[in-house]
């Protein structure tokens, strides 16, 4: 029999799709399911008193297309054991493919060996998941580029900033004269990209970090923000130091309104109380991470939370149809 479009679509195809959530995301998963119109499947995670999990699924997932949406941000630890047993359970259940979500990837700093005596736990964590029975990965903004290449498996590696860009458009014609700055010297390539989509300039701030402080020290701002409304990019936020040496920095040599954005919101310690007392008027970020509502009040209208359930969810439904994922992107 010859092979058309249909047959070859048919052997591309891995069953259904069957959506599972872990419990770090809830809502993002929900709205994930609710944009491709497909229920979350069923089942229970328990945590024992010892603190060992455990999970079962309430129905067979045998042939099917399996997708586990699971970040892994605080509590690290919990999370990341929560996705590699969800991983390994699908597997065990016979799944045709499995794919691990994770919009937020734990140790993604982690990628080198830039002292003697440590470890590059992105590889750990990379192996674990293969190990667990991933067969594919979906990640958003890694902070290392690099860490693809830790995993075997084909993946997905995404970006939020589209989402970012077009939000800020909306914005841009009623700016004064904005720029774009990058916050780190490391970060000025997807810096430069995130200004040209705008079409405005670019500027550059000069840190340094200090042996294992993760503290960052900023030292010079590159490029001219007086008088124009900044708009502060990075791929996260953790405990805020760099940020806000950034805003004050920013502030201090002329510009007006400053504005932050970034991709995840892992908002450590106290970076939530750093970041309130900023002269910063809007933050802006997405849901890799969900913000609790204690901590996102604390901003008082200042944060605004874009959501990437429409881009997960259309990256799935052409990962499971075997369509190219290069074309929302234009590449």
């Amino acid at each position: 029999m010859p092979i058309t479009h249909s047959t070859r679509y048919d052997r591309m195809k891995y069953g259904d799709i069957k959506l599972y959530a872990g419990t770090s995301c809830p809502e993002l998963a929900t709205r994930v399911a609710t944009h491709m119109d497909l229920p979350l499947c069923e089942r229970d995670i328990i945590q024992f008193p010892n603190e060992n999990l455990f999970v079962k699924l309430r129905s067979s997932v045998r042939g099917q297309d399996c997708y586990v949406i699971q970040t892994t941000s605080v509590p690290v630890h919990r999370n990341l054991m929560e996705l590699l047993i969800l991983l390994q359970t699908l597997r065990l259940d016979s799944a045709a493919r499995v794919t691990a979500v994770v919009p937020y990837l734990c140790y993604a700093r982690s990628d080198k060996k830039d002292q003697p005596r440590i470890p590059i736990t992105a590889r750990l964590v990379a192996d674990m998941i293969e190990a667990a029975g991933a067969d594919r990965y979906m990640f958003l903004d890694l902070h290392a580029g690099q860490i693809q290449g830790f995993f075997s498996i084909p993946g997905d590696v995404l970006t939020a900033f589209y989402i970012l860009i077009d939000y800020l458009k909306a914005k841009r014609d009623h700016m004064t004269k904005p720029v774009v700055v990058t916050a780190d010297l490391g970060f000025a390539k997807k810096a430069r990209n995130f200004a040209v989509s705008l079409d405005i300039p670019l500027a550059f701030i000069e840190k340094r970090r200090i042996a294992n402080d993760s503290k960052a020290m900023a030292l010079t701002l590159i490029g001219d923000v007086k008088d124009r409304d900044v708009i502060i990019v990075d791929d996260e936020v953790d405990t805020g130091g760099s940020i806000a040496q950034a805003v004050n920095l920013a502030r201090d040599s002329g510009a007006k309104n400053i504005y932050v954005v970034f991709v995840h919101p892992v908002f450590s310690a106290d970076c939530v109380n750093r970041l309130i007392n900023l002269p910063v008027t809007e933050f802006i970020t997405t849901d890799t991470i969900p913000v609790p509502p204690a901590k996102l009040a604390l901003f008082n209208g200042r944060l605004t939370i874009l959501s990437i359930a429409p881009l997960l969810g259309e990256v799935i439904q052409r990962a499971n149809e075997g369509r190219s994922v290069g074309e929302l992107f234009n590449e």
